[in-house]
């Protein structure tokens, strides 16, 4: 038998009972451990009873709600897995995903039906549609005296979540996500962030990404911790719970962050929050010294689906010594650079591809052995395709992605470079570089700038601005000032719909 999270969220609700383990900002109620286990318990009874087996796939197609949580925590009871559904999609889109996670049932809201039930009509794969409010809720409250439940003991490498990464061509890319990996995180996360039971994290990234599921939630319940819940973000609201509710750990992409300093609640005093991490995307410093200027502890993380999400680790103290720094390995895991030459390493100070190896790694791609060989070598290691740099004593910083970084004229420029000294440019709130064809140099940069509504500056100045700071063969060709950037389901740009410009 292996730990899972369910098994200790029953532990706590023995342990302590009355403890809060949620709290929904969206739609009111602290839901404690005690409640959290009898949803789940609820749950088993109601998976039973509708013939779920262990390896069953239920998808979901909520907002963040506790009654879905309460489903994960009851299907890897019974070893189902859960797969949430990205609801911004488009019906070819879901569909796609749909197809090929081939789900015995949807648990979706009503605002969604009609989204759920167009893209499972073009998979044409035969799943329940249950919905939440009524028909679930009917099921859930008439299961109380149903017998014949049929429990299963974790196995580490038993899928619990199947979770489809960010994009939308070709075929879709699910990543397997075994009770291992979920485990492993929240004992690493926990250690190396040094979180534990009287933590409160506000979450309001959506439950279908890792970063909603996995930087604190997860590793907040093994702990007994409280996790502060919203449907979808709103920056105002965002800080507003961090001051009522005492929050002392909160996470955000760059985006979200940006928002954050352009809110009227920002500056509001803070007292119980010991740092606010960005991840996702890399974060300019420029931004990191608004959130400290603010008087707000500040680090930066990195993560993926396929690993962690939390693979770093590092100390306030440390994140200011070091700007852009994401800190050392979590516990568990083995970290190498590779500098693509015969298996080379890169040398202190030389960016190469990170490769992650341990326990907290994902499980493979769901029916696609040719990705997962393709991402997972023979020895084990993941392959990120993204770039990063180590110090002499070990401590790492990322660059960007493999596939981002272009070359002009010869030189290789790395857009998370350009995209940091332009957030440094006056009036400049957000930016993103792609690279683009040109006759004399082979690849240029192209800018996609969003200006501070304060300041907004034009692409000339930004220009002018950016020369100072950055050798000439790293300055974009051009600049195009828009008033918003494309983005992923997880919140990071879309870089492929930039370049596609």
């Amino acid at each position: 038998m292996f730990p899972s999270t369910s098994d200790l969220i029953a532990w706590w609700a023995r342990l302590a009972p009355a403890r809060v383990a949620i709290v929904d900002r969206t739609r009111g109620g602290r839901h404690t451990y005690a409640d959290l286990n009898s949803g789940a318990e609820r749950w088993v009874r109601a998976l039973a009873s509708l013939g779920v087996k262990r390896g069953d796939r239920i998808a979901t197609l909520t907002g963040n709600r506790v009654e879905a949580i309460a489903l994960f925590f009851g299907a890897m009871r019974v070893g189902a897995v859960l797969v949430p559904l990205n609801w911004r999609l488009s019906v070819a889109e879901l569909a796609r995903v749909i197809g090929d996670a081939a789900p015995v049932m949807i648990v979706g809201e009503d605002r969604f039906r009609s989204l759920g039930e167009a893209a499972v009509a073009a998979s044409e794969v035969s799943a329940r549609w249950l919905e939440l409010d009524r028909e679930a809720a009917s099921l859930l409250a008439a299961t109380d005296t149903y017998g014949g439940v049929a429990r299963v003991d974790a196995e580490a490498d038993a899928p619990a979540m199947l979770l489809y990464t960010s994009g939308s061509t070709g075929k879709p890319k699910g990543a397997i996500l075994p009770h291992r990996q979920i485990y492993y995180n929240a004992v690493a996360t926990t250690v190396g962030w040094q979180i534990g039971s009287n933590d409160v994290a506000v979450v309001a990234n959506p439950l279908f990404h890792t970063g909603g599921w996995h930087v604190f939630s997860t590793p907040l319940w093994h702990r007994g911790g409280t996790v502060v819940l919203f449907d979808q973000f709103d920056a105002t609201a965002f800080l507003d719970a961090i001051a009522e509710e005492r929050v002392t750990v909160a996470f955000g992409v760059p985006t979200q962050i940006v928002m954050m300093t352009q809110s009227a609640s920002w500056g509001r005093e803070m007292p119980s929050l010991r740092f606010l991490i960005s991840g996702g995307a890399p974060c300019p410093e420029a931004l990191g010294n608004r959130v400290r200027e603010a008087g707000i502890r500040f680090r930066q993380g990195y993560g993926l689906t396929e690993c962690g999400p939390n693979c770093f680790a590092i100390t306030d103290d440390e994140a200011l010594r070091r700007p852009g720094a994401v800190g050392w390995p979590s516990p568990f895991l083995e970290m190498r650079l590779s500098s693509g030459i015969e298996q080379g390493e890169s040398g202190v100070g030389e960016p190469g591809e990170l490769l992650l190896r341990g326990p907290q790694m994902f499980g493979g791609y769901f029916n696609d052995p040719v990705r997962t060989a393709e991402a997972v070598d023979s020895d084990g290691w993941l392959h990120t395709g993204d770039l990063a740099i180590r110090d002499a004593d070990g401590a790492y910083r990322i660059c960007g992605r493999k596939k981002d970084m272009y070359i002009s004229g010869g030189e290789n420029v790395f857009p998370g470079e350009v995209e940091a000294a332009l957030s440094e440019c006056p009036g400049v709130g957000e930016a993103v570089v792609v690279g683009v064809p040109d006759e004399k140099w082979g690849e240029v940069g192209r800018a996609f700038v969003v200006c501070r509504s304060e300041a907004p500056v034009t692409a000339e100045q930004i220009i002018a601005d950016v020369r100072r700071r950055l050798a000439s063969y790293k300055v974009p060709k051009s600049v195009v000032v828009v008033d918003e950037l494309p983005r992923l389901g997880s919140g990071k740009a879309d870089r492929a719909a930039l370049k596609a410009r």
